[in-house]
């Protein structure tokens, strides 16, 4: 059974709520202007919103999933180009004042803003992805060892290159991205110390599109290729499409994040291009919040995905890189030495 708290809180008038959504900049999924009856699971987007093929996407795909287990009102809602922290407070408000239980950030933007609101709605459980800041007892950090992914990801490339360079593409340079980039380079190096890894960062702040990016990450890829990389892999949401155009463009192999981008739609034209990709269940990590909250025992404090659980990985959808033994001998020895905790992976 639901928590009553969740729908007596749901009952606010239908005007006001269309002006608070208006104000948020809009929604895409169930609209918020009818709150009668159970109020469900709400995310708000990250830089790049639905349609990413990556990071938010994932995100939505547990929102989806929970909605279709618990049967109740779901909201997800998209970010506006140069909003500010007032905004982000904002959105989040309006969907707890709605009802919505649970609030999910998607993505560590949302931390200055979910804190104070927070604090505000002690009878909400909140949810951030990729932050581990908020201590807080309705505050959820769902968090990852991207960095685990990323070592795979290295081994991956340094066993798949031709001319011994492979490239990194960051979106922005802020330190979950870092742990990204260490790992893939730590991986890359530990697996033939004779590959060189070109990286570089698209932007240093989120505010100059590092995430939104296709055309950024795209020249960024072809500035590498240029210099002999026949691997690329991007952790740049959105702008991470570009770099995948890009490989596929100069037939060299992309390396996809977060989603398994070889089976993302839009991305179908370029798949024979995509060797694998370095996932996170961030689907998973939404729908448990959700359904935590569901079962009355809500998720709170740092909730962590790593290899180990299998929250972290590399997708084998490509039958190239799935039907290669020596490759998947590389990476399965690699995986057990992370999983024991003989190889440790750096994060920065």
């Amino acid at each position: 059974m639901r928590r009553i708290s969740r729908i007596t809180v749901a009952g606010a008038a239908t005007a006001s709520l269309a002006l608070a959504l208006a104000a948020c900049g809009g929604t895409s999924t169930d609209s918020g202007s009818e709150s009668k009856g159970d109020m469900g699971l709400a995310i708000a987007y990250d830089v790049g919103g639905k349609g990413d093929q990556s990071f938010n996407d994932a995100a939505y795909a547990g929102l989806e999933k929970a909605k279709k287990e618990f049967g109740y009102k779901t909201d997800d809602i998209e970010p506006t180009d140069g909003e500010t922290d007032a905004d982000k407070e904002q959105r989040l408000s309006s969907l707890a004042k709605q009802g919505y239980n649970p609030v999910i950030g998607v993505g560590y933007a949302y931390a200055t803003a979910m804190k104070s609101v927070a604090e505000k709605y002690p009878d909400t459980t909140f949810g951030i992805v990729d932050d581990a800041t908020i201590e807080a007892d309705n505050v959820a950090d769902l968090v990852f060892n991207e960095q685990e992914a990323s070592y795979l990801a290295g081994v991956a490339a340094a066993k798949s290159t031709k001319t011994n360079t492979v490239g990194f593409v960051g979106g922005v340079n802020v330190p979950l991205i870092h742990k990204f980039q260490a790992g893939y380079e730590q991986g890359v190096k530990d697996t033939n110390p004779k590959v060189k890894v070109i990286s570089q960062y698209l932007t240093q702040t989120a505010e100059e599109g590092g995430f939104a990016s296709p055309d950024k990450g795209k020249t960024a890829a072809e500035g590498q290729i240029e210099k002999k990389a026949d691997v690329v892999y991007a952790a740049a949401g959105l702008s991470g499409q570009g770099v995948i155009e890009a490989a596929a463009a100069n037939k060299i192999w992309a390396i996809g994040v977060d989603s398994d981008q070889y089976k993302q739609e839009a991305l179908a034209k370029y798949k024979d291009y995509i060797l694998t990709s370095a996932t996170k269940d961030v689907a998973s990590a939404v729908y448990n919040l959700a359904k935590s909250v569901e079962d009355g025992k809500p998720e709170t404090g740092i909730v962590r995905g790593d290899l180990k659980s299998g929250e972290v990985g590399l997708s084998d959808s490509n039958p190239k890189f799935a039907d290669n033994a020596e490759l998947q001998a590389a990476i399965k020895t690699a995986k057990e030495k992370i999983i024991s905790g003989e190889i440790k992976v750096k994060s920065s």
